[in-house]
């Protein structure tokens, strides 16, 4: 088994493949949830789609109405050359309407509301205000919010999970939002710890805290609470953290992401979706940028000559303590072929006794430990650079879909070390609202032919029917 480890070590580190991992089999007995396409907002036939794939001429792709992309976002794309046949990457770009849904009455929660006494120890009698109250819901199932959303998935090993992400990620993120969706739409409402509960707290423009004043009624009852009664409860807000409501929007990408790939996981079964993704979302939503990462694509902010990083990558090699710790607390996963410990070159059998350089998943250092039978396992985490790998096969430890990969000729599953969970980072819009200095403002193709610029340098050009890297 070592050694055909070590083979496909050697075959992988040759150049296979830079961040993914080997191709698997298509499933001939599963049809494909959905067939090979490029973005739907590029509107290309079915002839271009298959020029699209040309790997000798390389078009660059761009939109050609730019009402398709809103806030005139630019886009242009290349297939990888050598990578695959077809181009494995895709792109979404939506408006997303959050609505506010009437509350369910099979809930446990739900109460109804149709007849109201009123609070008031006036004397009035049961007041019937059903058209009031209709009028309230109807403008309450009117309240909407929108959020614009853009996403990049960078597949491997096929374009199943790329393709399927692109069609329901958003719309995981829509119904994780909804769920909190009362509360977005209510600034001033620090988030109650207990969903359902009334929260007292409310959030001051200065960010300040102020306790809500009971009801009149309330006090004029010496109702538990009100100021004076016995049964004043001295308030324990200060035992509670603080939630903002930008950590509800953050929270509902994180399990948005974990969703989706718990879906492509449920629709494997039924259908053949082949391959993985990383995926990069940016959500705009309450005047901010939502930027979240699961993979090793980047984003990126330029403003006034500064670069601001808003992605970070996830490698191997960055994410090298948690797969070993992973491994550590679960050695079954490691099928008995692999170690959890690092070292900076395989062990050879001759230095059983030695002491050598190793690290483990509590180390960012190098220390020494006398070398062991176990330790001429091949590493979990192997290679350097954009040659490392997990199990001496994928380069890459977050993304979506990978659910079916297997270390070459094994049995040994990858998936437990893949992770959908993303890194989400926040930016104020009103802190980004420049433009391209050399543009017409009005010029709604500025932002696109900025994309196709750049893709052009990351190219190449064109030299005697072969493509070399512009400097």
């Amino acid at each position: 088994m070592l050694t055909r480890v070590r083979s496909a070590v050697s075959s992988i580190i040759g150049g296979m493949m830079a961040s993914g991992a080997s191709a698997a089999e298509p499933r001939a007995d599963l049809p494909q949830r959905f067939s090979y396409c490029r973005p739907d907002f590029l509107g290309l036939s079915p002839d271009e789609v298959e020029c699209s794939a040309d790997h000798i001429a390389r078009p660059i792709l761009i939109v050609k109405e730019t009402s398709r992309l809103h806030w005139s976002t630019g886009y242009a794309e290349v297939i990888n050359a050598g990578k695959s046949a077809l181009n494995e990457d895709q792109a979404c770009c939506e408006v997303v309407e959050l609505r506010r849904r009437p509350a369910d009455p099979s809930s446990p929660n739900y109460t109804p509301t149709p007849r109201r006494r009123s609070s008031l120890p006036s004397g009035e009698t049961l007041e019937v205000r059903e058209n009031s109250l209709t009028s309230l819901e109807n403008t309450q199932e009117e309240e909407v919010m929108y959020f614009h959303y853009w996403a990049l998935f960078d597949g491997h090993a096929g374009s199943g999970a790329a393709v399927f992400a692109s069609k329901f990620l958003h719309l995981h993120i829509e119904e994780q939002l909804q769920s909190v969706l009362e509360i977005l739409q209510k600034p001033s409402l620090q988030p109650p710890t207990c969903l359902g509960e009334e929260n007292s707290l409310h959030l001051h423009p200065s960010g300040g805290l102020s306790q809500r004043a009971l009801s009149r009624a309330a006090s004029l009852r010496g109702a538990a609470g009100a100021p004076g009664s016995p049964n004043t409860v001295a308030p324990r807000f200060f035992m509670e953290k603080k939630v903002k409501q930008e950590s509800l929007v953050i929270g509902a990408i994180e399990n948005a992401f974990k969703e989706m790939d718990k879906h492509i996981g449920r629709e494997r079964n039924v259908y053949d979706i082949s391959g993985g993704c990383t995926a990069l979302a940016v959500v705009c939503l309450l005047g901010k940028l939502f930027v979240a990462s699961a993979g090793d694509s980047r984003a990126i902010i330029l403003r006034g000559g500064e670069i601001i990083p808003m992605s970070s990558a996830f490698t191997p090699e960055s994410e090298r303590q948690r797969i070993q710790c992973l491994a550590y607390m679960q050695p079954h996963l490691l099928g008995n072929e692999f170690t959890h410990l690092e070292f900076p070159r395989t062990v050879c059998k001759k230095e059983v006794g030695k002491r050598i350089l190793y690290r483990d998943y509590s180390m960012k250092g190098w220390a020494y430990k006398t070398v062991q039978e176990d330790d001429l396992k091949f590493p979990l985490v192997f290679g350097e650079g954009k040659k490392a790998r997990v199990m001496a096969t994928i380069g890459v430890t977050r993304g979506f879909g990978d659910h079916d990969l297997k270390v070459h000729g094994t049995d040994i599953s990858i998936k437990p070390f893949l992770s959908s969970c993303p890194e989400v980072k926040v930016k104020w819009l009103r802190q980004l609202l420049v433009f391209l200095g050399n543009c017409d403002p009005d010029d709604h193709h500025r932002y696109t032919m900025a994309a196709q610029d750049l893709v052009m340098k990351a190219r190449g050009v064109l030299s005697d029917q072969r493509l070399e890297d512009s400097q």
